[in-house]
């Protein structure tokens, strides 16, 4: 078991984000997309320790977009649209992590990663959807046995304090990261962070 990262995503508040960033996390993601309901149109005003990377959440946004809010201060950006390998790398070469999601369903075709393996720093995946973004709900995670490359990936979708232990039996060095979201809200883009500081209990141990 080799999960050492934690992420969680879809903050907006704050104090929340204050809050949160006196735990031993290592990503907060921020989501630039109109049609979440934790979307911020500009990363908020929180200064955030050194060891904690501030992620940029984008779907389909254009280069110039993106590369905007990099310069406001990202360390790393997440792709969750149709985003081609050679837009990542586009992104890649601004300095920048570049972390690419996939959705998986019942049948995954694993070859469409394959163009992505050398332009992206990790692979996020998470539950297919016809709808762009998270779902909340888990996924088949015996699927990853098949999944053939060396990239490695977080593991997104429906986590909670339940299920994390089971992802932590997942015997996959390429699993290096957790991805925290709506299991662990109040409501949109506001977090418990008890409920946090108890996951990040378990994933510790």
């Amino acid at each position: 078991m080799a999960i050492s990262l934690v992420k969680v995503c879809g903050m907006r508040i704050p104090h929340n984000i204050e809050e949160l960033t006196q735990l031993p996390i290592n990503y907060i993601g921020f989501i630039f997309y109109k049609k979440s309901k934790r979307f911020v149109s500009t990363l908020p005003l929180v200064e955030m320790p050194d060891t904690i990377k501030k992620v940029g959440v984008f779907v389909n946004s254009t280069i110039e977009d993106v590369k905007t809010e990099i310069a406001h201060g990202l360390q790393a950006v997440q792709l969750h649209g149709d985003e081609s390998a050679a837009y990542c790398q586009s992104i890649k070469d601004t300095g920048v992590e570049v972390i690419k999601a996939f959705g998986i369903g019942s049948v995954m075709d694993w070859k469409q990663l394959e163009p992505y393996t050398t332009v992206v720093d990790y692979f996020l995946f998470d539950t297919s959807s016809a709808q762009y973004g998270g779902t909340g709900i888990t996924f088949d995670w015996q699927i990853l046995k098949e999944y053939p490359y060396d990239t490695p990936y977080f593991l997104s979708g429906g986590l909670d304090i339940d299920n994390i232990p089971t992802a932590q039996q997942i015997t996959d060095p390429r699993l290096v990261g957790l991805d925290l979201n709506s299991r662990f809200e109040i409501e949109p883009g506001l977090k418990n962070i008890n409920r946090i500081k108890e996951a990040l209990k378990i994933i510790k141990r």
